[in-house]
């Protein structure tokens, strides 16, 4: 048992309690006194049980739907904040709103932006968050973000399937700078799935930028909504002459059909993160967990240590 600081405080919000949970076990401590209030309209007050004067305080939650789970986060933040806590650190592990990055069409919002905006005016110092939709949204913050990287969980992973002849590949273009560094790491080859799009979760058309010929492929991706490009994309690899093909996506979001996408599709397997908690459990779906990961960042932070030193890219080889 690690010894426990009491000027670390961590608590959690009601959406990831679970993952909370193993977080400080893996700290080596335990999670702070929370009360969740609701009035009978479902309004929310948390209420902070213990002292965080002077205290840093880590708050976990993801920002999956519904946007109660912010709401929830952000009026935790403003209790510390008003506790008058030294340092207030958000640990988002899922960070919602992420899709909605720049105006890809007129008069929309962008709703990462005005997420990192609420964050900072809640009263955040910093946050630590994994595998945003676009690692630019890091920009939109005035205080320091740590951008975990999922490969350092899915890598040891694919590493224990000792696959032969494996290639990886990208299921749009947006993942492509993903992808080329995992398969740099590995020293072998990608490719790309191009898709075009008619509206949101809605595929026009696909085809396959690379040679897959007798390839045991690996889809890497950071969100699995509705599994519709997914599933899609291994159909068309699997034609294209793959051998299998799986997939790791960081943030199991999955929506509408996606479990029965999943489950009819041509996939070995989906392996996603514990970022946010699967509906149901199904036997094509892997779940990893970053708890050892967030807990060493969370370390890191307290004690101003590198947070690079946790990703898998500051060990490639090249």
């Amino acid at each position: 048992m690690q010894h426990i600081d009491s000027s670390v405080k961590i608590f959690s919000g009601t959406g990831s309690g679970y993952l909370a949970e193993k977080i400080v076990e893996s700290y080596g401590t335990r999670l702070g006194h929370i009360s969740i209030q609701k009035f009978s309209d479902g309004e929310m007050q948390p209420v902070i049980q213990e002292s965080v004067r002077g205290a840093y305080v880590f708050l976990i939650q993801s920002t999956f739907a519904p946007a109660d789970n912010l709401m929830e986060l952000l009026l935790m933040i403003d209790a510390c904040k008003r506790a008058s806590a030294g340092y207030i650190t958000a640990v988002i592990p899922y960070y919602g709103f992420a899709r909605q990055d720049r105006k890809d069409k007129p008069r929309v919002a962008i709703g990462s932006k005005l997420v990192a905006n609420l964050l900072t005016t809640a009263g955040a110092n910093r946050v630590i968050t994994m595998d945003l939709h676009a690692p630019q949204i890091q920009g939109f913050f005035d205080i320091p973000v740590d951008h975990m990287d999922s490969s350092a969980v899915f890598i040891p992973y694919i590493e224990k399937l000792k696959l032969e002849n494996f290639i990886f590949a990208a299921p749009d273009v947006g993942s492509t700078n993903r992808v080329r560094e995992v398969a740099k790491y590995f020293e072998v080859d990608m490719v790309i799935c191009d898709k075009q799009r008619k509206r949101a979760n809605e595929i026009a058309s696909m085809t396959v930028i690379g040679d897959v010929k007798g390839k045991n492929v690996i889809l890497i991706d950071d969100i699995c909504d509705t599994a519709g490009t997914l599933c899609k994309s291994a159909a068309m690899l699997m034609e294209k002459g793959a051998l299998s093909v799986r997939a790791c996506c960081t943030h199991p979001v999955l929506s509408g059909n996606a479990y029965e996408n999943i489950a009819n599709s041509v996939l070995e397997e989906l392996v996603v993160c514990d970022t946010i908690p699967l509906k149901k459990q199904t036997p094509k779906i892997k779940v990893l967990s970053t708890a050892e990961l967030f807990a060493v960042a969370i370390r890191n932070t307290f004690e101003n240590k590198s947070i690079s030193s946790l990703f898998i890219h500051s060990n490639m080889k090249y």
